[in-house]
């Protein structure tokens, strides 16, 4: 069994709307980390009842605890929903990933390997194609062979300096890390902080729907006095492909402006966060 809430060393935090096989997947990949001492909490932006069966039972057949956090569908409300998420976590430490993202089984070792006191981490993610997020098994999974690239080859998958993403290991990710040209921003399919951190800055803009407010919660971080560290090249999540249905222009404009002030004016804290709930 799973340590009690107030020895968790993290909460990762996932959202979710209506992708149970995604989901599904994601959770056997958290099912068998090397670190088993975190919770996991489901942010949950309105799905269908169909999530909650889906949990209900996984809930049985894995060893930490899985907790929902589901409030009623009202589009596109992921900065709310994991707002909650955040105040339902448990833990001093949090882990972000998406409900598409199946880790790797040493990410939350990773994440809690690399934490420290001023820092928030930024790790990145291996985009598979929809053949391949369709062809992963359960057994896949358990037995890693979707972070093996050769097996991912066979599968289909062509042959790039990227797949050096999940090969990479010990010293050669750590300077992969060092030299990527990719900034360490706050990513919502990976990155991980201090919940005093994010409570402190309110968490993540509510007034902010699809695009943009994972980075703005992250250079809120930077406005703090916060520091990032690279970790693309160490915790590793494979992400699984699906179709955006929820873009558009004037929600990227109104979000784009969000970021310009929150840059320009050193915004700290949000005014519409979790104090908003």
């Amino acid at each position: 069994m799973a340590d009690t809430p107030k020895n968790m060393k993290a909460s990762v935090i996932m959202s979710t709307y209506n992708a149970e096989e995604w989901l599904e997947k994601v959770i056997w990949g958290l099912s068998i980390q090397t670190e088993t001492n975190f919770e996991i909490i489901i942010a949950d932006d309105g799905s269908r009842p169909k999530t909650k069966e889906l949990l209900d039972n996984l809930r049985t057949q894995i060893s930490m605890p899985l907790i929902h956090v589901w409030q009623e569908d009202n589009g596109f409300q992921k900065s709310q929903i994991l707002n909650k998420a955040i105040m339902a976590s448990s833990s001093d430490y949090l882990i972000f990933t998406d409900g598409d993202c199946i880790p790797r089984k040493d990410f939350v070792a990773t994440h809690l390997n690399y934490r420290e006191k001023g820092y928030f981490l930024s790790g990145g993610y291996f985009m598979l194609p929809m053949d391949i997020s369709k062809a992963i098994t359960k057994n896949d999974i358990l037995s890693q062979n979707c972070f093996d690239v050769k097996w991912l080859i066979q599968n289909g998958l062509k042959k790039s300096f990227k797949n050096s993403k999940l090969t990479a290991s010990g010293l050669l990710a750590k300077f992969l890390n060092a030299v990527t040209p990719t900034k360490a921003t706050w990513n919502g399919h990976n990155a991980s902080g201090w919940k005093e951190d994010l409570v402190f800055i309110n968490g993540f803009n509510q007034e902010m729907q699809y695009g943009g407010q994972d980075r703005e919660l992250g250079e809120r971080l930077f406005n703090k006095g916060l520091k990032s560290k690279q970790i693309r090249y160490s915790a590793i999540v494979v992400h699984l492909d699906h179709a955006r249905g929820y873009v558009n222009e004037a929600t990227w404009k109104k979000n784009f402006a969000i970021r310009e002030n929150t840059k320009k004016n050193k915004v700290v804290k949000t005014t519409i966060g979790i104090d908003s709930n």
